[in-house]
């Protein structure tokens, strides 16, 4: 059953701030994608288990919260975007705006609606811009084809996701944001967890390159073995 729609005020209220941490210490995501595909909606769904379905134009808002991840709480920032990839006036602004959003975030959500092609046909370029600047493979991206419950209005037909997944080297789910908080809640715990396991492996990687070996210590007989050649040579 759908929830009476609300605005979006009332229902980001709630949600408790988590007190910024030191660098390192928050997991950074961006959720992208075209206008209207409903990457608020499923930000705030992940949140608060809520969900609204009318949104004003997003100008781009970053979430700052404690999320419960397998039995601890881990502080998550959460950048929301605009439709940015939609040609208008301020393109060259707002892609600006995405550049330095995309620089900023460890992990990614690309979304599209199956009701709208035009935005599937984004996610490609998105993605290609990300891996421009995080050319590491292990950067995870996972794209979601949202508003799987409007069956009747799909575009985007169920395999073509999975195609360009696979193709692009992404993982892939299909969810609706209005009738399923759960497979909303999958999709960021999954990435909170890739990204979780990202910064791991590179503190692991800055503490080895850190590591000067010990240079190694003299071997005392070949010192002296050494030593006395040289002082026979000098008496004769």
């Amino acid at each position: 059953m759908r929830l009476p729609s609300m605005s979006q005020p009332f229902l980001l209220a709630p949600i408790a701030e988590c007190a910024p941490g030191p660098p390192g210490a928050q997991l950074r995501l961006a959720v992208l994608g075209a206008r209207g595909v409903g990457k608020s909606a499923m930000i705030v769904r992940f949140l608060t288990k809520r969900f609204i379905g009318d949104y004003e134009p997003n100008t781009g808002n970053l979430y700052s919260r404690l999320v419960h991840l397998d039995g601890d709480h881990v502080a998550v920032q959460i950048q929301d975007t605009p439709g940015c990839i939609q040609m208008q006036e301020d393109c060259v602004q707002v892609l600006d705006s995405l550049s330095r959003c995309v620089k900023w975030a460890e992990g990614f959500l690309l979304v599209y609606s199956i009701t709208d092609y035009s935005s599937y046909q984004s996610v490609r370029p998105l993605y290609q811009h990300i891996r421009k600047v995080h050319p590491d493979a292990r950067t995870p991206i996972i794209i979601v084809g949202n508003k799987a419950d409007l069956l009747h209005a799909r575009q985007v037909q169920a395999k073509e996701g999975p195609q360009l997944a696979n193709e692009l080297g992404s993982l892939f789910l299909e969810i609706s944001t209005s009738d399923d908080s759960q497979g909303v809640c999958d999709v960021f715990h999954y990435l909170c967890k890739e990204v979780s396991k990202l910064q791991h492996a590179g503190s692991t990687d800055r503490r080895r390159s850190s590591i000067i070996p010990r240079p190694k210590s003299p071997n005392m007989q070949d010192l002296k073995r050494r030593f006395k050649q040289a002082l026979s040579s000098k008496v004769k």
